[in-house]
């Protein structure tokens, strides 16, 4: 145990380098390091190893990087040396029973574990929080039923660690809430009541000058929290109705960009009802079986069949339609100090366009960048609100990892076949660094970066990139 008290000793004096979902605060940034630019399949790997199904991504704790796995009907926490990739040891957690998840969009071990320095805490949506040392024996575990989330879709949301308090946003349609627990000891700090059954982004903690608080985007509607007892200070209407991405701070500003498919997205317009029965009910009842509609539907037939009778009718499609159209796709900046409903009051400028729907955004040398299905990159200033530019620089197809920063540069990870384009950051137009190769596997995790190593995981290997020296 001597070794994990002094990791954790050293990590009070210096940052850690990439301990929860999107690294340092939920920022995407590395500071300092300099990872490669150009890297593949078969260019500057320092190792790549085999690795389990899930989709959290990768945290640096200690002189490990772990991640959370579904590997032979059991849920793990694996921790891999950095060094070398072996894998240093995995525990299992104890679920009973598995929530339910779209089998390829979703994962029962999709939320990214998060470290202090001294422990690691990792989220089931099966069955709640469980805390390790950095050897992986077993501090506490926090049971939640399984999560029912909306459309059965499962879990995303990534718990994170701050001020010796670890917080979780668990959204479902049972029970929504947001939990602060002792991250010592487990036991339960304070719990608030949320009305967003539907989310599936990890919240950020922004340092007001009131204090800090913890910011959630949900179903419509992004609240702020007060760190130390879970009071609801503030909100923000206007947001889409199940929010993917994750806000982000800098400069004592907060910034949120989500788009999802709905009556508002032009490009991916959901079809009336009618026209679908016109197109697709064969026997005429009214009704949508998935005989009928399974291809058009591309595997999500279940996510609309509510009370899961083998058709979609049309009280269950108005409902769908219902919740998708009591969001907003937008991008904004807030400023901080309001109390109440801040829409109006405290939003510094807002967009609508280049939207992402699961990536979310980066706030890096003065810009806010995203990235969209297409490889659509948006930048906007991130003081004014002004489009410095939107291109399609980056590989075709859809981005569920969030794009990343270090050393000047911008990286964007495709989903399908795992294809890394890189920007040079802060520029007013797209100047390309490096189009890099297919890793020739779906990648949907976020990329971490430490000692100026890439950390990729792709669907079935993990990757460390570094220049050869």
């Amino acid at each position: 145990m001597g070794g994990v008290f002094a990791i954790g000793g050293m990590a009070a004096d210096k940052p850690l380098p990439w301990p929860q979902f999107r690294g340092p605060n939920g920022s995407g940034i590395a500071e300092g390091q300099k990872p490669p630019v150009e890297f593949g399949p078969d260019k500057n790997v320092k190792w790549k190893v085999p690795a389990p199904s899930g989709l959290s991504s990768p945290i640096i704790a200690g002189d490990k990087l772990v991640i959370t796995a579904f590997d032979d009907g059991k849920l793990y926490t694996i921790a891999y040396s950095r060094a070398d990739g072996k894998e240093s040891w995995r525990a299992e957690a104890p679920a009973k029973e598995f929530e339910r998840y779209h089998k390829t969009e979703g994962s029962p071990a999709s939320s990214t574990s998060a470290t202090d320095g001294e422990r690691i805490v990792s989220y089931f949506g099966s069955c709640g929080l469980v805390c390790y040392d950095l050897l992986g024996k077993q501090l506490w575990k926090f049971e939640l039923p399984p999560a029912a989330t909306a459309g059965d879709f499962g879990s995303g949301v990534s718990p994170i660690l701050v001020d010796g308090t670890v917080v979780l946003v668990r959204d479902e349609m049972k029970d929504p809430k947001i939990l602060a627990l002792d991250a010592a000891t487990g036991s339960l700090k304070w719990e608030t009541k949320r009305l967003s059954r539907a989310s599936y982004c990890t919240p950020v903690v922004w340092d007001t000058p009131a204090g800090k608080q913890l910011v959630a985007a949900g179903h419509a509607r992004m609240v702020g929290y007060e760190l130390k007892t879970g009071a609801e200070k503030w909100s923000v209407t206007g947001i889409p109705s199940a929010c993917c991405s994750s806000p982000v701070t800098a400069d004592g500003t907060l910034f949120f960009a989500g788009g999802s498919t709905g009556p508002e997205d032009t490009e991916m317009q959901m079809p009336p009802f009618d026209s679908m029965l016109k197109d697709l009910d064969t026997d005429k009842d009214g009704a949508l079986s998935r005989a009928e509609a399974e291809k058009a539907f591309e595997g999500f037939f279940d996510n609309q069949d509510a009370n899961k009778d083998g058709k979609i009718t049309r009280d269950e499609w108005d409902a769908i339609m219902k919740f998708m159209s009591e969001g907003k796709n937008t991008a904004f900046a807030l400023k901080a100090g309001g109390t109440g409903d801040v829409t109006t009051s405290h939003v510094l400028w807002k967009k609508t366009k280049g939207l992402p729907y699961v990536a979310s955004a980066i706030v890096y040398r003065g810009q806010y960048v995203m990235v969209k299905d297409g490889g659509i990159v948006t930048s906007y200033d991130a003081k004014t609100g002004a489009e410095v530019f939107q291109e399609r620089v980056g590989e075709s197809g859809s981005y569920y990892a969030s794009p990343v920063a270090a050393n000047g540069h911008i990286y964007f990870t495709s989903l399908d076949g795992g294809a890394v384009t890189v920007l040079k950051a802060g520029s007013a137009k797209p100047e390309l660094a490096a189009k890099n190769p297919k890793l020739g596997e779906r990648t949907a995790a976020t990329p971490a970066i430490a000692d100026d190593v890439l950390f990729i995981r792709t669907d079935k290997h993990i990757y460390a990139f570094a220049e050869r020296k």
